[in-house]
């Protein structure tokens, strides 16, 4: 990827090429991060009296190494110097303050990496915020990531898929709390007074997913005896053609959340439902970057093809064993898309083996998300509950349901006196349990998907050399 003239000179002069992570300033901030993250309680807060807490003045000289450190760090950062200065207001503040629960809005604010998506461009990023699929707890985390924007993904964006929220991205370094399975940045896990009226970006890391889908594909293709088109087999050992097909899928996937005929909240925030729900709108979003992707291909878009696999393999290998079984709405989504494409005989598992028809796979594919598309045109004229049974009963037409189920039995089995969202109590943690397949396919992948977190690019390339 190409680097970024960040580093200002004297006017006129030529700006020279710098990274943040070899700059002396930030192994003192990342260290000073970690030094302050253990002593945080849940909310973000440090808590004097608790056992192993520091002392005041050792608190308050972290946090100041951190913020000298971004004042030195920032001039490498011209477009993000408004958000620094904030960020360093922040944590003097906290400090000051007393360590209560930390208030970021202004620096939140401040940053606005989709403001200015150029691809390559370096952001130092500073907040206390828990990491999704990662850490819960609202820690101070530092991360210095690049913007992935290249002129083909941004052409599309203009001219096909509308998102101007929407930023790719891959990781240069970070503390603890990415030292995980989170491969987003996302504005919504920041401790703030109040929520924003409305959030200004949202980051993927195409990075980690895309290092993540290879080593785990690479294992279940092996492990499954799958055949591979050759086309593909190159792609799962290619990082940067993974790269660019997650980057895509990504950008289309986060924009379906609001188009569609769509019945209820987008992003459900403000609902309580049953998990299968929200699988069937991750799934719908992912079919939807699926069925694009076709259409891409058929234009002659070279990372359409990528995206198509991507979609099938990480849905049907990754996500259904990744994760425990409490309500795992990702993993379903997997399960359901395994078994359709099996009841359509697309997928075929002969002698421990598993055979893909690469023809008949898109159409196919297509027509799971037609379902899907026409579950929720319908749903526009159905009360909620309504809407729910019918969702439960397009799952449980592929997948079986557990036998102890209430809403297995249908309507009668449940208190209807009682408000739709009461009845989600009623849904079992696992209501759809993996099948026999899936139950030996994640013990045979469950050590490789383990190794997976925290994954970079730059170790998933030492594997593959």
């Amino acid at each position: 990827m190409t680097e970024i003239l960040v580093q200002a000179g004297a006017e006129g002069q030529v700006p020279s090429l710098t990274r943040v992570v070899e700059h002396p300033a930030w192994p003192v901030l990342k260290n000073a991060v970690e030094q302050i993250r253990p002593w945080q309680s849940k909310d973000g807060s440090i808590d004097f009296d608790a056992e192993g807490a520091p002392e005041r003045a050792d608190a308050v000289a972290a946090v100041g190494r951190v913020a000298d450190a971004v004042e030195r760090l920032s001039p490498l950062l011209p477009h993000d110097s408004a958000y620094h200065e904030a960020l360093v207001k922040d944590l003097r503040r906290w400090a000051e303050g007393g360590f209560q629960v930390p208030d970021f809005l202004d620096s939140l604010l401040a940053f606005q990496p989709a403001a200015n998506r150029a691809d390559g461009l370096q952001h130092l990023v500073v907040f206390p915020m828990y990491t999704q699929n990662g850490n819960p707890d609202r820690n101070l985390e530092a991360v210095v990531l690049r913007m992935v924007w290249p002129d083909w993904l941004a052409e599309l964006e203009r001219t096909r898929y509308d998102n101007p929220l929407f930023c790719g991205i891959t990781f240069e370094d970070f503390t603890s709390g990415y030292d995980t399975n989170s491969a987003v940045l996302f504005p919504e896990t920041i401790a703030v007074r109040e929520a924003p009226e409305r959030f200004s970006w949202g980051g993927i890391f195409c990075d980690r997913e895309a290092a993540r889908f290879r080593r785990v594909t690479e294992a279940a293709v092996e492990i499954l005896g799958l055949q591979l088109p050759d086309d593909i087999a190159a792609m799962v050992h290619d990082q940067k053609r993974c790269e660019e097909a997650f980057v895509l899928w990504d950008m289309v996937h986060d924009r379906t959340h609001s188009h569609g005929d769509l019945p209820f909240d987008p992003f459900m925030i403000k609902q309580r439902q049953p998990f299968w729900m929200y699988g069937l709108e991750e799934l719908r979003c992912d079919l939807t970057a699926f069925k694009e992707a076709v259409k891409l291909q058929a234009d002659g878009v070279p990372q359409a093809r990528d995206v198509q696999y991507a979609v099938l393999f990480d849905r049907m290998f990754r996500f259904p064993v990744t994760g425990d079984r409490n309500r795992n709405y990702d993993g379903l989504g997997g399960q359901l898309l395994f078994a359709y494409l099996h009841k359509h005989d697309v997928l075929r598992w002969t002698d421990n083996k598993l055979s893909i028809d690469w023809e008949r796979a898109p159409q196919v594919t297509n027509q799971l998300c037609a379902e899907i598309e026409k579950l929720y045109k319908d749903g526009i004229d159905r009360p909620k509950l309504v809407h729910w049974f019918a969702g439960y009963e397009l799952v449980r037409t592929y997948l079986a349901p557990h036998p102890g189920s209430k809403w297995a039995k249908g309507p009668d089995a449940l208190d209807l006196s009682q408000p739709p969202r009461k009845l989600v109590d009623d849904v079992l943690p696992d209501e759809f349990p993996l099948s026999m397949f899936y139950e030996a396919l994640s013990k045979k992948l469950k050590n490789v998907i383990a190794s997976t977190k925290g994954i970079t690019a730059d170790a998933a390339e030492r594997i593959a050399a």
